[in-house]
């Protein structure tokens, strides 16, 4: 790194104190590039001066403008929490993740005309058209757009009124009921305004007015005898009560709540806020944020200066998970907002189903921003809280191992990176330190330590045995568990190491520890990766094992031929892998075959084809 201050930054952090505050990094010119809290300020500070090469990039590209630092003492942990989100919104430092608030405004636009149309717009320009706004929410404008589309019947394809009349036949929108269809010529300009004039009171409110004026209408054609124009009057009252239903299609138990949830993907996290107002959800937001270590701690900061930064506290704020602090937060909400405030996390029910909601709404906006599925980051993101684990596992290692009888013990090892396998960095084991019976934990063992003798070997290349994985799965129970974890915790590593056991049906039933079980039934995608992982470690293992046992039961075939001894049955076993393709092949190709001579080639040609007769 090429920051000469290095030596002063990390003998000044010697006299930090211990206590609970927050450190302020300034550059060369006395700017703040960084705010942070701390619980212990010298035991946070000084990390970021040591093993400056294993920090996270925007980690490491901060250390390395840090010229020097400040730090204040805080009485309490929460406390340093509120002057953190105090200081970040005074200074806004370069290398601090701020929640952006969306300054854009949005805008209902009807386009002028004899058809008008009503859009959703980011700008409001001189051009004849009508708007209605603004609006701070660009979710809320379109979907306002979308929902009174469909409820007064009006067009959203790309053809133009009155000259595209009767070019064409009426798309899908007409038979499904969600477009008047004035393509078809049986719309009068005045039958359409007058749809469109009732669609823009609906917009300013004017619902239940609405629905007793076009029922009023439909009365009155009917009375003329004016049928289709009473049919057309009753799909638009239909269509407008149909919108209203699907605006309660979720079950929300408070008239006003905000549900979040924070996801965090390989690369980024992401926190999306759901807010519901009179039962109806009517906006989302999303928040793109760097992978935290520290899930609870993150949902404190985000929910401090997100309500900071909104001023406007719904009663019930519904949680995805722990929040750090959370008796003084929700204390500090409710001053701020002037009345109680509730931070609920729920297990059950139908506040789950919110949280569930958000979280798939989350993971989705990751992976519109990566190659990952949603699915994907979702499986490693429940995995990792299944676990325990401080990040999310984006790499992972599962082994297992297979044997037929003594002499034939060997493991697979197969790698999933972010959710997916990685079958470029498999590897295959033959266990050679284990002889007589089977020991399963004693060739885990062996298999383990190979693999991390390796691991210093190819350190600096950071791929293959080179690279640490995030977490360590093994094939078996707690037995394998206690049987590896001592020996990699004295090899020096704090990998994260737990077992996988099936049930009766050959799905993952649980996750082993040293001291028990953990169940993963309520975990679906993060049950399903580890059922995939827990498949595909097996099937390798046992691919192997057969491949492995064939060859022995090969090799020991050709070493009864005059000639051919330990290598040269090995070579011919690497070259035609069954006595099939042996016997198939010339006598040319045998004598081909590393290390083989023309007399043995003949002798074994001789050999095949009188076995084969």
């Amino acid at each position: 790194m090429d920051n000469p201050r290095l030596p002063y930054l990390s003998d000044k952090t010697k006299k930090l104190p211990t206590q609970p505050g927050i450190y302020i990094m300034k550059d060369k010119s006395g700017e703040i590039i960084y705010v942070g809290k701390a619980k212990s300020l010298k035991n946070r500070v000084s990390s970021y001066f040591r093993s400056v090469d294993k920090h996270l990039p925007k980690v490491y590209k901060m250390v390395e403008n840090v010229w020097d630092f400040e730090y204040i003492v805080t009485r309490s942990e929460f406390e340093a929490l509120i002057l953190e989100c105090s200081f970040i919104k005074q200074h806004s430092p370069k290398y601090n993740i701020l929640l952006k608030d969306d300054k854009g405004y949005h805008y209902i636009k009807v386009t002028p005309g004899d058809f008008g149309r009503i859009e959703a717009t980011h700008q409001k320009v001189e051009d004849g058209s009508r708007y209605i706004g603004p609006y701070i929410s660009s979710y809320v404008t379109s979907q306002t757009v979308d929902e009174v589309n469909k409820a007064f019947l009006l067009p959203t394809c790309n053809r133009k009124f009155p000259q595209d009349i009767r070019k064409g036949r009426p798309c899908l929108n007409y038979h499904i009921k969600q477009c008047m269809a004035p393509c078809t010529g049986n719309i009068s300009v005045a039958e359409y305004n007058e749809a469109l004039e009732q669609a823009i009171e609906f917009i300013k409110g004017d619902n239940l007015d609405i629905q007793k004026k076009i029922l009023q209408m439909m009365y009155d054609a009917a009375e003329r005898e004016e049928f289709e124009k009473a049919a057309r009057y009753r799909d638009r009252l239909n269509a407008i009560k149909n919108v209203g239903a699907s605006q309660k299609v979720v079950s929300v138990r408070y008239e006003e709540e905000d549900v979040i949830a924070l996801v965090q993907g390989t690369v980024n996290a992401c926190a999306v806020v759901l807010k519901f107002r009179g039962y109806k959800l009517v906006d989302k937001e999303y928040f793109m944020l760097e992978p935290s270590e520290d899930a609870a701690d993150e949902r404190a900061r985000f929910l401090m200066e997100y309500y900071d930064m909104k001023g406007e506290v719904p009663k019930s704020v519904v949680v995805d998970g722990d929040i750090a602090h959370q008796d003084e937060l929700q204390k500090y909400l409710a001053e701020k907002a002037n009345h109680a405030v509730s931070l609920i996390i729920p297990q059950k029910g139908d506040q789950m189903e919110l949280v569930r909601m958000a979280k798939e709404n989350a993971s989705q906006h990751i992976s519109e921003r990566s190659r990952r599925s949603s699915r994907e980051i979702n499986a490693l993101d429940e995995l990792s809280r299944l676990l325990g684990l401080n990040k999310i596992p984006e790499y992972i290692e599962a082994y297992d191992i297979s044997n037929i009888g003594s002499d034939t013990i060997v493991a697979g090892m197969v790698v999933f990176d972010g959710g997916r396998p990685l079958r470029g960095a498999y590897r295959k084991f033959s266990v050679k330190t284990v002889q007589g019976k089977p020991d399963d934990y004693a060739s885990m063992r062996e298999v383990l330590q190979r693999r991390f003798e390796r691991y210093e070997q190819h350190k600096n290349e950071g791929i293959g045995f080179g690279r640490m994985p995030d977490l360590i799965l093994l094939d078996g129970g707690k037995g394998h568990v206690a049987a590896v974890k001592p020996l990699v915790r004295s090899m020096g590593y704090q990998v994260p190491i737990f077992g996988m056991a099936k049930d009766d049906r050959h799905r993952t039933r649980v996750i082993t520890t040293e001291d028990g079980e953990l169940s993963v039934s309520s975990f679906k995608t993060a049950f399903d990766l580890l059922t995939s992982i827990q498949d595909e470690v097996h099937r390798f293992s046992i691919e192997y094992s057969r491949s492995k046992h064939q060859s022995k039961g090969m090799e020991s075939l050709l070493k009864s031929v005059p000639g051919i001894g330990p290598k040269r049955a090995q070579n011919l076993f690497l070259r035609f892998k069954t006595m099939k393709a042996m016997k198939a092949a010339t006598l040319e190709q045998l004598e081909e075959t590393p290390s083989m001579t023309e007399a043995a080639a003949r002798d074994l040609y001789n050999f095949l084809h009188g076995e084969q007769e």
